[in-house]
């Protein structure tokens, strides 16, 4: 337990964390990957160069700060950034290198403002929330190991088929090199592929929704090519596109995550996508055509045209089998061919719309794609009175507050 003084001491910087807790964030990367280089083999590169990972955690030290006496306000955040930690290998022997990194930030930013007092009660607060982070990975990765056919951190995988979607998406089949089944996940999860790219120093990893339904064989991801072969996310999505080809091994993390359908309820529900967001959606309406084909169900997608819509003929098919179904489609910049053709709207999806055609606030609501278009939409839906529990997202990456974040 923390003393009353040091709970004091912790919330009392929070407003000098607001302000410096970026720069704070980036001196504690930039010195932890000097000191501790081996740890690129765990952290996305791309996420580091973009800035998202800093900002990350800088809302994260922030949010500590500012909740040090009601850690469980925080409970689910930290559910959601320890799944994503047990999909990537983070162990407890990790923490106090964290930690001790950290601290050194904070005082090399703050400088004589970081008082012996103030670093000797982060360095209190840092043990307390770090046990809270082991206890709740150390579940999960129990959890992981202990179901049917399960494992612990990484195990190999072949790929079994490679399937074009469409100019930019590629669908990957994953079975365990094993012959073992796989186990079973919540429609909406994700796994992590690490791979060992020729010419890096060092293992990538990157996480992908699983878009097939449990139940398979094999898992399937669905990658989409980055056009700019020369940024740091491109370089894996063009490796897996054009090197990775049947027969090849990588490293499968079991699924993870916290955003999946509710497979208890028959409450209707809304799937909205942007563009490569549409892979969980998939998961869950291939569950659906299952499990539950007379729910009602609600399929909002949004593309750049009908070259990059991904699924077309997969979705198609699913829907005639569903009983209760539909689907409202938007293309940005709808090509001559598709002119030709009704069954989309022209445009983005916009507040007027949404006010007009979504009217069910009791309803589910399941949203993944690009920032921007996350952020548009749970504010659409919380604008026309949906409830926040009833509104789930997926953000690949670090775990951030949309609502908050400004790189986009």
């Amino acid at each position: 337990m923390l003393s009353t003084k040091t709970i004091e001491i912790v919330k009392s910087t929070a407003p000098v964390l607001a302000e410096k807790g970026l720069e704070i964030t980036s001196h504690f990367y930039k010195r932890l990957f000097e000191n501790h280089p081996e740890l690129l083999n765990i952290f996305n590169h791309a996420n580091q160069k973009q800035g998202r990972q800093q900002t990350a955690l800088a809302n994260t030290i922030y949010a500590a700060a500012t909740y040090i006496d009601q850690l469980e306000v925080l409970l689910p955040a930290v559910k959601q950034i320890a799944y994503k930690h047990r999909s990537l290998g983070v162990k407890p022997e990790h923490y106090p290198i964290v930690g001790e990194h950290l601290l050194l930030a904070i005082k090399e930013v703050l400088g004589e403002v970081a008082s012996d007092e103030i670093i000797q009660a982060w360095g209190a607060a840092y043990g307390v929330i770090s046990q809270v982070f082991i206890d709740v990975e150390n579940e999960m990765y129990a959890e992981a190991k202990n179901q049917p056919y399960g494992w612990e951190g990484f195990k190999k995988f072949v790929v079994v088929k490679k399937q074009q979607e469409n100019n930019l998406i590629t669908s990957l089949y994953l079975e365990p090199m094993d012959k073992t089944a796989v186990p079973s996940f919540q429609p909406g999860q994700y796994i992590t592929i690490r791979l060992n790219i020729p010419g890096e120093t060092y293992l990538v990893n990157r996480q992908y929704s699983l878009s097939n339904a449990p139940g398979e064989k094999y898992y399937r991801i669905s990658v989409k090519r980055e056009a700019n072969n020369s940024t740091p996310n491109g370089k894996v999505s063009n490796y897996l596109h054009d090197l990775l080809v049947m027969g090849n091994e990588l490293d499968v993390s079991a699924p993870s995550g916290d955003f999946y359908l509710n497979e208890e309820s028959s409450a209707p529900i809304y799937l909205i996508s942007g563009g490569i967001g549409v892979t969980p959606m998939m998961s869950m309406l291939n569950y659906l055509k299952e499990k539950q084909p007379s729910r009602e169900i609600t399929f909002i997608h949004a593309a750049q045209n009908g070259d990059v819509h991904a699924f077309k003929e997969e979705k198609a098919k699913l829907f005639s089998e569903l009983e209760n179904a539909h689907q409202s489609l938007f293309y940005n910049q709808p090509t001559e061919e598709d002119k030709k053709h009704d069954g989309f709207i022209e445009g983005r999806i916009q507040m007027d719309w949404i006010k007009t055609n979504i009217r069910n606030k009791n309803a589910h609501f399941y949203i993944c794609g690009p920032i921007p278009f996350m952020r548009a939409m749970i504010d659409s839906l919380e604008r026309i009175g949906v409830y926040d529990e009833n509104i789930h997202y997926e953000f690949f990456g670090p775990s951030i507050n949309l609502k908050e974040y400004q790189n986009v």
